[in-house]
């Protein structure tokens, strides 16, 4: 299940989103701008992604079944990826369906003074949204990672995928504040739904990225190569073990890893012996590991694979 820290990154997007999007609509009807319409609907659909992570968060939460003994950690990414095709078929499709709209008969936004107002406050909004969800990722990245690569490694979308809203809602809102400006400047009516085109087509690049990131935890990615290195020095610093072969994970949730070993122990080990090695192992993963809740260990004689050629 997501840890506390993505609820609370997901309660203050929602807040924000919220605000946001009420006073884009507002300003929308006042000015006419196609590119504030654009962000209001980006904003609508930012609001509706973070419940649908809360709903996915809620439902990953539930215990191991019969139907599910590995419990239901995926559930969580499946809802993710649904918020994936929510950004593209609803934030990004309206928005360029609304700027295409407008090309047809392109009009100079009225009252740009709101236009301007709105927009300030939307990027304070989602200024506070962005740093509550970049401090987390900063949080859980390895001292050798950069804010990227724990964002393309990170088994947590809630936090990453807010980030990326975020990014993008900043970046709209720099986009509809000079498609007004500089429209007004050069008396451009094109500017304004040419503006909403291109923010339409952000959002649909970051739904795609999300989508292949939702997709890839969601059919059995690995957990991350720190983690996986680790788990290797800890089985290999055991005793009993001589060699350590196929090391295979699985991430079922943000906070729950599947792993299976194979492990060749020391010859002439008693059958008691080697069971208490077994469990050894299995209690040192899970006290330094944790978030390791399911272990399979197979104790291999790694023998060579002998020719089946024939003569003729």
């Amino acid at each position: 299940m997501a840890t506390r820290e993505s609820k609370g990154v997901i309660y203050a997007a929602i807040i924000a989103n919220i605000a946001i999007a009420v006073c884009k609509f507002a300003a929308a009807g006042v000015t006419g701008s196609s590119a504030m319409l654009a962000e209001a609907f980006h904003s609508t659909a930012d609001s509706g992604n973070e419940l649908l992570l809360l709903l996915g968060i809620k439902r990953s939460a539930r215990p191991p079944d019969a139907l599910h003994p590995y419990g239901h950690g995926k559930a969580l990414y499946f809802y993710s990826l649904l918020v994936a095709v929510y950004i593209f078929g609803v934030g990004g499709g309206l928005a360029v369906y609304e700027g295409i709209s407008h090309l047809k008969h392109p009009e100079i936004p009225t009252h740009p003074g709101w236009s301007y107002a709105v927009l300030a406050l939307a990027a304070v909004f989602d200024f506070y949204s962005w740093r509550i969800s970049y401090r987390e990722l900063r949080a859980r990245k390895d001292p050798n990672e950069s804010t990227w690569d724990e964002i393309k490694g990170g088994k947590d979308p809630t936090v990453f995928t807010v980030f990326l809203e975020d990014s993008a809602g900043l970046l709209g809102v720099l986009l509809a504040f000079l498609a007004i400006f500089l429209g007004r400047q050069f008396n451009n009516p094109y500017l304004d739904p040419i503006a909403s085109i291109v923010i339409g087509l952000v959002l649909a690049v970051l739904a795609v990225f999300l989508g292949r990131e939702s997709g890839a935890l969601l059919v059995g990615e690995r957990t991350d190569r720190a983690r996986i290195e680790r788990l290797n020095e800890i089985i290999r610093a055991d005793p009993a073990v001589e060699e350590v072969g196929d090391l295979l994970t699985m991430q079922l949730g943000p906070e729950q890893v599947l792993l299976t070993v194979n492990i060749q122990f020391r010859r002439k080990l008693t059958l008691e012996q080697l069971e208490s090695a077994i469990e050894r192992i299995e209690a040192r993963i899970r006290q330094e590991q944790p978030s390791v809740q399911r272990i399979f260990i197979e104790a291999e004689s790694f023998k060579p694979e002998k020719s089946s050629s024939k003569a003729a």
